[in-house]
């Protein structure tokens, strides 16, 4: 599955962003039973988890840094999912990456199976 993140640019703090990832057709579908993340690494720092969602139920998950501010969704039928950015901070500033993992919710990122690039978040002060 090939996926491509997208959405990512230079915010002033308080802005807000919306970021898609979409699975490339050509390249496999995601499923029902699929789960869907977001991942962000600022630079000198570890990959971190953001948010997940069950492709078929559209159930979410967040970490607790991101909830009440991040809103991850999807649209089926396009094969995207979205995550909405609201009221940035400037530690939110790292890149976003998505990936999709087969066996289920995971909050770790070896247990995702595919990767997109990655967009470029950066927030101002």
């Amino acid at each position: 599955v090939q996926l491509q993140a997208s959405g990512g640019g230079l915010v002033q703090a308080g802005g807000s962003l919306r970021l898609s990832c979409a699975a490339s057709p050509a390249s496999g579908r995601i499923f029902s039973s699929h789960v869907m993340g977001w991942f962000r690494q600022a630079p000198g720092k570890e990959r971190e988890y953001v948010a997940a969602i069950r492709w078929g139920t559209g159930k979410a998950y967040y970490a607790d840094s991101v909830k009440g501010r991040f809103t991850i969704s999807r649209d089926s039928a396009k094969n995207t999912m979205y995550l909405q950015i609201d009221s940035l901070k400037p530690e939110d500033a790292a890149v976003y990456f998505c990936a999709v993992a087969f066996k289920g919710w995971s909050t770790v990122g070896a247990d995702y199976d595919y990767w997109g690039q990655g967009t470029q978040v950066t927030v101002s002060s």
